[in-house]
């Protein structure tokens, strides 16, 4: 029996692969706990510290890139839209998306998922000029080496909320991606919203009527989070990647049985209702304009030199769940 260890996010739809309700075959696992799960990205990436890992699917894109030796299985364990995440200053005057231009705006990284997924709908919707904006960040990248020479970094020690509320920002990614937190990854940081209360306004009025729209026309639904698997493990096993993908399915339809409305998941509830299906679908077709636009995103933004054009996902058997 080989154990391997692994790093997720505190989900239900994972938890009977963890507790052992789930299997695979020749295979145990040893669960590591990281609070916030993000802070485990940066250490996968840097040092290859699990044999599986939840990883932020823009940071995994730029990891392969770079030649780090890990291989993705189309598992998402986490989806939001973002049309309700960019919160503007009080004062600012921004009505529009286009009187952005030419301001600062804020989040916590640029390859942050979040402000990725934002800064194309900002540019592909509604035609940003987005070279024309500062962007602020107060954390490093997951993968270092791609910030253009329109960001800048924090320098007085204040957080993204403070300087919404101060005036010094034009608009900021709410939450984990901006003013809910202060700082790298750390326990604790969720407890500590340093976000401009109820002074700020959002960009988009009415987000959910936007973002169903969004989703309908485009097929986008934003991944947040993909299940990468060291090579080596691949090497040894080409089946494991498959195993896998099955085990996370089930683990999820165990889940579903249990709560088919995912009402104990209240973000994911209301995405269910607002697409109209399931608000977690793995597997390739079914997620293959979420996918392509993630590359086309990440590509335009300066943070992949080429679009990835060897296999994204390893090779395997992955229908849609």
């Amino acid at each position: 029996m080989n154990t391997l260890t692994i790093a997720l996010g505190d989900y239900p739809h994972v938890r009977p692969l963890l507790d052992g309700e789930v299997a695979v075959e020749g295979y145990s696992f040893k669960p590591i706990e990281v609070r916030p799960i993000i802070a485990a990205y940066r250490r996968m990436i840097r040092n290859l510290e699990f044999d599986i890992c939840e990883l932020a699917p823009v940071s995994y894109l730029m990891a392969r890139e770079a030649g780090v030796p890990i291989t993705g299985i189309p598992v998402f364990l986490n989806r939001r839209f973002h049309h309700g995440d960019i919160q503007c200053a009080p004062g600012s005057g921004v009505t529009v998306p286009k009187d952005l231009e030419g301001g600062r705006v804020g989040v916590r990284a640029y390859s942050v998922s979040t402000g990725v997924w934002g800064r194309g709908v900002l540019k592909e919707d509604y035609g940003v000029d987005l070279a024309s904006l500062t962007w602020v960040v107060d954390d490093d990248d997951h993968v270092e080496g791609h910030l253009p020479s329109n960001v800048e970094r924090v320098t007085d020690g204040r957080s993204l909320g403070a300087m919404l509320k101060d005036g010094d920002l034009t608009a900021a990614f709410t939450g984990n991606a901006g003013t809910g937190r202060s700082g790298a990854p750390q326990a604790g940081w969720e407890a500590q919203p340093t976000d401009a209360g109820g002074e700020a306004y959002p960009l988009f009025a009415h987000s959910d009527i936007i973002e169903r729209d969004w989703y309908l026309r485009t097929g986008i639904y934003p991944a947040h989070s993909i299940i990468v698997v060291r090579d080596e493990l691949i090497e040894k096993d080409p089946d494991l990647p498959s195993h896998l993908y099955a085990a996370f399915a089930a683990a999820k339809r165990l889940q579903v049985e249990k709560d088919p409305t995912w009402e104990s998941q209240p973000h994911l509830a209301s995405q269910r209702r607002r697409i109209g299906s399931d608000p977690l679908p793995y597997g390739v077709e079914s997620n293959a304009p979420t996918i392509d636009a993630l590359q086309r995103f990440s590509l335009d933004q300066g943070l992949l030199d080429n679009k990835v054009t060897a296999a994204v996902f390893a090779d395997g058997t992955y229908p849609d769940r």
